[in-house]
């Protein structure tokens, strides 16, 4: 069993190696002219969005930070602090790293090829994964010393999942609309209107686009996974810290059941270090064959060192049992999305291109609801599976058991827009179609790593929603006498109809946002083409800084109100109508947050990837009627993955964790 300050000592271990594995990266050339001064650029970009977006925040959490302290004390303000800190570490350190790798990447893919390039980028998103990982480790594990060990003060570590989930949902909702409002502004009049190639350096928008990679799908899609990497071991602490003795006695000790999920996460880091090793050694061979090994070796080197983990805790079996539908689960989950994502069904989107936008989006959408069932069965399934071998406690250790690696399965995930920023400025650089070849080849599998992140994220988030959701019944139930969640109860279904109105009502929020912020970038665009002399024959300079102005200011002030909603609504209805009605309003959003983030990530995803599927040279190739029309379905897709459907996620989440912190006021 690992000693209680393990699991901290293993955190700065896992910090020590990103900053090696960054100190590696800015080895590799970085280049000079035109290159350099591009790079700097989305470099630049991206930080003063940064800044300013964690200056907005910062004024939150305060404000937040000292409520609690005034209500639940000093020792849950402390953990919702380190949380926010953290989190926000961990989303500004992530994209700090891939804003120096993407322009290597170009560099090594035109000077060395695809097997160095791969190298650079997967570095770069490995910094990423690490530091998710250690930065949980290293807060958790210190909190739990301090508070943990005491199941009578261990409530006080649920502020830390308050904090991470709060800025996580601020990140992920301000970086979407960010990066998504440029993409669709560039790609509407760049692609569609002015015939210019993607990441043509005539377009003004492609800086904006490229800093919106960053600030979106690295630092954002980073804070969300950390918030539900460490909600998970949240959740089942707070429930091992609340099991009845004639639960406990067939399991193991209250005190081991507590440690297990940081255990457990502390072995899960070690074997995605492991993980990253394998891809580096596989590197020279086919890139889609080395991320594969690199993924499938580090589950199996957890799975064994879970078992190991476990029979030297003294700990029933079955726990292990638990784990491994987890961890099981999650590889089920990211197949299904890679077979929607990158299969058949992009093939069929394309195909019906042939006949105009509107059947493109008919294909996606079917495609997307079709894209549901297996991934919801398999959530249902692990509920069932882990349940029955340890009870609601088994919810929780199989969340942890999917997210124990997500060290390797955000270093993939973030490979693919560091590989995408790599492709456009090796365009705007004009390096040649050799390396926008490979840049592309690294691209087009990032879409589809990206789009099993999402999908893994979803089906993670799920569990550790869940799991916080059953620490929050277990705590309300020893507070609250007569506590019962019955679905035949008028309170408890009024609760659930307004928790599932919620990610209707936040999806539509982002999709405006995008939309508004879109259309000002459009008409932005539109003027430079019009106003600036010579633009369109590469004579003349665009106003980057000006776009980047745009989505900037409106990623800020749209990104308020969906964040509020999140926090404030379970205090509303937690005080105003009851423990019964905000329970069932949980439930309610939990599986309306499910199934609408399943259906927009993977419709979206799907119409990137037919929109490149003809790009690549299928059906009449690029500036085709079919391709005009798969860029409308992407046009279409880019808010739903990249916005709205990441938000639910992280909604559930905090949502969640809100009611958890505040279960104690409740009685």
């Amino acid at each position: 069993m690992l000693q209680t300050g393990m699991p901290a000592l293993f955190g700065l271990v896992g910090l020590i190696a990103a900053f090696t594995l960054y100190r590696v990266v800015l080895r590799y050339p970085a280049g000079s002219g035109k290159v350099a001064e591009i790079g700097a650029a989305i470099h630049l970009g991206a930080m003063v969005f940064l800044k300013r977006e964690y200056t907005i925040l910062a004024g939150f959490v305060l404000i937040v930070a000292l409520l609690l302290a005034l209500s639940l004390g000093l020792s849950t303000m402390i953990s919702f602090l380190v949380g926010a800190v953290c989190s926000a570490l961990a989303g500004y350190c992530g994209m700090f790293a891939a804003t120096k790798a993407n322009v290597r990447t170009a560099i090594a893919a035109q000077d060395h090829g695809g097997s160095r390039a791969l190298t650079i980028s997967f570095f770069g998103g490995s910094i990423m994964g690490l530091t998710i990982a250690s930065l949980g480790l290293l807060g958790l594990g210190t909190l739990y010393l301090f508070y943990g060990g005491d199941p009578e003060t261990a409530h006080a570590i649920h502020g830390f999942g308050m904090g991470a989930s709060s800025v996580a949902l601020f990140s992920r909702v301000g970086g979407g609309i960010f990066t998504k409002s440029a993409d669709v502004g560039a790609d509407l009049v760049g692609k569609v209107e002015a015939g210019i190639p993607e990441d043509d350096p005539r377009n003004p928008g492609v800086i904006a686009d490229n800093v919106g990679d960053n600030v979106g799908d690295v630092a954002g899609m980073g804070s969300d996974i950390f918030e539900s990497y460490c909600g998970a071991i949240i959740a089942t602490i707070a429930m091992a810290s609340t099991l009845a003795s004639d639960i406990l006695d067939p399991l193991g000790t209250q005190q081991t059941l507590m440690f297990l999920p940081l255990a457990l996460a502390s072995a899960g880091l070690i074997c995605s270090m492991i993980g990253v090793g394998i891809v580096k050694m596989f590197s020279g061979r086919q890139a889609e064959a080395a991320l594969r090994a690199g993924t499938i070796g580090a589950s199996v080197l957890f799975i064994a060192a879970a078992y190991f983990v476990i029979s030297m805790s003294g700990i029933a079996v079955s726990v292990w049992g638990a784990v491994l539908s987890g961890t099981i689960g999650g590889i089920i989950i990211g197949l299904i999305t890679e077979y929607y994502t990158a299969d058949k069904p992009v093939r069929a989107i394309a195909k019906a291109g042939e006949t105009g936008p509107a059947t493109v989006i008919i294909a996606g959408l079917a495609i997307g609801m079709q894209s549901v069932i297996i991934p919801v069965l398999t959530i249902a399934g692990i509920i069932f599976i882990s349940t029955n071998l340890c009870g609601l406690y088994g919810v929780g250790i199989a969340a942890v058991g999917m997210l124990a690696t997500v060290g390797m399965t955000m270093a993939i995930d973030a490979y693919g827009p560091i590989a995408d920023n790599a492709g456009g400025i090796a365009a705007m650089s004009g390096m040649g179609e050799k390396t926008r070849r490979i840049t592309d080849s690294l691209d087009e599998l990032g879409n589809t790593t990206a789009a099993i992140g999402k999908g893994f994220a979803i089906g993670a988030a799920a569990l550790a929603a869940l799991a916080i959701i059953t620490a929050y019944v277990q705590t309300v139930s020893a507070n609250v006498a007569g506590f019962n969640l019955d679905l035949s109860s008028p309170i408890v279904l009024v609760g659930m109809f307004i928790g599932a109105l919620f990610p209707f009502w936040v999806a539509s929020l982002t999709m405006t946002a995008v939309g508004d912020a879109a259309f000002a970038m459009i008409k932005e665009i539109r003027r430079q083409f019009r106003e600036i002399p010579g633009l369109m024959e590469g004579t003349g300079q665009p106003d980057h800084a000006r776009c980047i102005s745009i989505a900037t200011d409106a990623a800020l002030k749209k990104m308020v109100l969906p964040g509020m909603l999140a926090v404030v609504a379970p205090v509303l209805v937690g005080f105003g109508l009851g423990p019964e009605a905000l329970g069932g309003m949980l439930g309610g959003a939990l599986v309306c947050c499910v199934l609408l983030a399943l259906t927009m990530a993977n419709a979206g995803g799907a119409w990137d990837n037919a929109k490149k599927y003809v790009e690549s040279g299928h059906l009449g190739g690029k500036g085709s009627d079919v391709h005009k029309a798969t860029v409308v379905g992407d046009t279409v897709g880019d808010p739903f993955k990249d916005t709205s459907g990441p938000s639910m996620n992280i909604l559930i989440n905090v949502m969640a964790i809100v009611s958890l912190v505040i279960a104690p006021l409740l009685g």
